[in-house]
């Protein structure tokens, strides 16, 4: 089956980490442009305002800290100078107002970027949550079956999502670390040329022992990234509420607590040990630091001794080489940083313009073969050799299958486990694109419509319906404005239809009650009561092909039975036309056409009345349902009315 592009050399959980765990200094400057490029672009699209300001006030901070620097030079100056206390305290007196004007304006410009800077992350985070969610609900829902793009989505989500936001700070963080730098160097370069290459040999030493750190976290935490899945695995099983009920019925607390304590102390043996390699990283730097420091201090002696460099400037240039210090370390932390995140954030970008391109594709090629709306009536829907195969799957799910869906009828697709209804069904909801054959409703290929037009004339109940933390008149209506009276009148309409009104009425809000125990208030239904709400769904829908895909799966017999006479009314008065998957063969025996599916094909048709004479699988099935109410064990197999399922 076409899908698309295949998702470029998926590198797997934790595939980045390992590249990260391989890369130099060397490797990340080359990167910088490309990655300071893409935030840039990112914090544009956001907000250009705070982007802006956010650069252009850390510029002028930068600014002012090297005319601080230099006006320091004046104040030491005039405090060194020959004469009086007081004189030269008065005389230093313009300059120092001159450092307290410096600081104050630099720490307001501080401030205004920061401020920025807080309003720009969480609109970058909007925007690139909004692009992830429309790639992921526009896709083609084959992709959820596809390892690779679960692999690149997981990437995507899990890490993608929160590096775009980190990297705008990053990149900040980045961005001011290279203004104090400059600064710093700046001012030494007036000062004396000699400190400029004093500035980077101190700084060096620490530089190396973050990078080394910062490698050696990283090839730690690639080592746990399986145990830790693991991990999380153990955790919701331990927390979920899903899973709380069975952990006490088969009293498994103990053996989760002895998997889960056995995950945590291997991670704490590892973290453990690369806490120690990372200790020593850091004092080895020190180390180097403190002698390259030495270095420094000896030459500024050599330079104060030999009478090339006054006192004064000697302290304004200690100064500058400190904050110099400082900014380098905080420039190769941020370059660190900001590589990291770039290749999760790259990830993000590479998926969501693989999804958009495939839906955008998807779209030309409807326009380039003319397509139509889709009908809101058909006389007949037809399926003409229809095969499909699941990406990644051994064999097709359908071969060469054709049916044939006219206007008000109710037609049954029954089989055994494993043998295509489902999957038919879901090629007949536009869910999934056939890889040979074609649907056609009437003359149009459905293929050449737009997916969404054509779902919204298909009404779907399924038996693996979504529970929607929502009211209950919200799981029915789907979406629909419901401060629209018509829209309420069809929700209880539906509600009606279905037998779902009986469970709205027992709630304590009825249809304004949340459906979701998580919440204050929230209320929590049974599979057969929220069985009855996704059917008063399908028929909310005014669409018309309603297909019900195991509708009664969790219902008992008296309300199936009540719903499969509620289907065939409901059709019958709005002219619908219903497809009809079950495994109870009692409820399918006033269907006007029965499809029996065998391993993916269509091994006979025909009325009830047909396929029991015919004999095949479907009387097989028919005989072995209805054995269970035969009172004779001998006896000819009896015609169970629908109750008796």
């Amino acid at each position: 089956m076409l899908l698309g592009p295949k998702l470029a050399e998926p590198k797997g959980w934790y595939g980045r980490a390992d590249e990260m765990a391989r890369t130099d200094m060397l490797t990340m400057t080359r990167q910088l442009p490309r990655l300071v490029g893409q935030v840039a672009r990112l914090g544009w699209q956001a907000s250009r305002r705070d982007l802006v300001v956010t650069v252009v006030f850390n510029a002028v901070a930068g600014v002012f800290t090297a005319f601080g620097l230099l006006a320091t030079t004046r104040v030491l100056t005039a405090l060194f100078a020959a004469g009086p206390t007081p004189d030269r305290v008065r005389s230093a007196a313009p300059a120092l107002a001159l450092v307290g004007a410096a600081i104050t304006v630099r720490a307001s410009c501080t401030l205004l970027a920061q401020w920025s800077q807080q309003r720009l992350r969480p609109q970058v985070e909007r925007i690139v949550e909004q692009r992830l969610y429309a790639a992921t609900t526009a896709i083609d829902l084959a992709w959820f079956d596809d390892a690779d793009h679960q692999d690149a989505l997981h990437r995507a989500r899990l890490r993608g999502l929160d590096s775009a936001s980190s990297m705008v700070d990053n990149a900040v963080d980045l961005g001011t670390a290279v203004v104090g730098v400059a600064a710093a160097a700046g001012a030494l370069g007036v000062l004396h040329p000699v400190l400029l290459p004093l500035l980077v040999l101190t700084a060096l030493p620490e530089a190396w022992a973050a990078v080394r750190a910062a490698r050696l976290g990283y090839r730690a935490q690639l080592s746990l990234v399986e145990v830790r899945r693991r991990g999380w695995i153990m955790t919701d099983l331990m927390t979920g509420r899903d899973h709380a009920a069975e952990v006490r019925s088969f009293t498994v607390r103990p053996h989760l607590l002895r998997q889960y304590g056995a995950l945590a102390d291997h991670i704490r043996r590892v973290l453990v040990a690369v806490a120690r390699r990372r200790t020593l990283t850091q004092l080895y730097g020190d180390v180097l630091r403190g002698l390259a420091t030495a270095v420094l201090y000896a030459v500024l002696g050599v330079l104060l001794w030999q009478g090339m460099m006054p006192l004064a400037v000697a302290g304004t240039a200690v100064l500058a080489i400190r904050t110099g210090q400082q900014s380098l370390l905080n420039l190769v932390h941020a370059l660190n940083r900001t590589y990291e995140d770039g290749l999760y954030f790259a990830d993000y970008l590479s998926y969501v313009e693989l999804a958009e391109r495939d839906v955008r594709r998807g779209r030309e090629e409807r326009e380039r073969s003319a397509g139509s709306a889709a009908p809101r009536g058909f006389r007949e829907i037809a399926v003409d050799g229809v095969t499909f195969t699941y990406p990644g799957a051994d064999g097709p799910a359908l071969r060469d299958v054709s049916v044939r869906l006219r206007r008000g009828e109710v037609v049954a697709l029954v089989g055994e486990n494993g043998s295509g209804k489902t999957t038919l069904a879901k090629i007949l909801a536009g869910l999934y694109a056939p890889e040979d054959g074609e649907v056609r409703w009437d003359d149009v290929v459905v293929t050449r419509l737009d997916p969404e037009v054509l779902r919204r004339a298909i009404a779907v109940v399924a038996q693996d319906h979504t529970h929607w933390p929502m009211t209950a008149a919200d799981n029915i209506a789907m979406g629909d404005d419901l401060g629209v009276p018509a829209a309420r009148r069809a929700v209880r309409a539906a509600a009606t239809a279905s037998g779902a009104d009986e469970v709205v009425d027992s709630l304590p809000f009825g249809y304004d009650t949340l459906l979701d125990k998580r919440f204050d208030q929230g209320q929590e239904l049974s599979g057969g009561q929220w069985q009855r709400l996704a059917a008063a769904r399908g028929f909310y829908r005014d669409a018309p092909l309603l297909i019900c895909d195991e509708p009664t799966a969790a219902l008992d017999a008296r309300a199936e039975h009540r719903l499969f006479e509620q289907i065939r009314a409901h059709a019958a008065e709005r002219g619908r036309t219903v497809l009809l998957i079950t495994h109870r063969l009692a409820s399918v025996r006033h269907a006007d056409r029965i499809y029996v599916l065998e391993d993916g094909r269509v091994t006979g048709h025909g009325t009830h009345a047909e396929l029991m004479a015919r004999g095949g699988l479907y009387a097989d099935l028919y005989g072995l349902q209805a054995s269970a109410y035969r009172l004779d064990p001998d006896g000819p197999p009896p015609e169970p009315s629908p109750v008796t399922t």
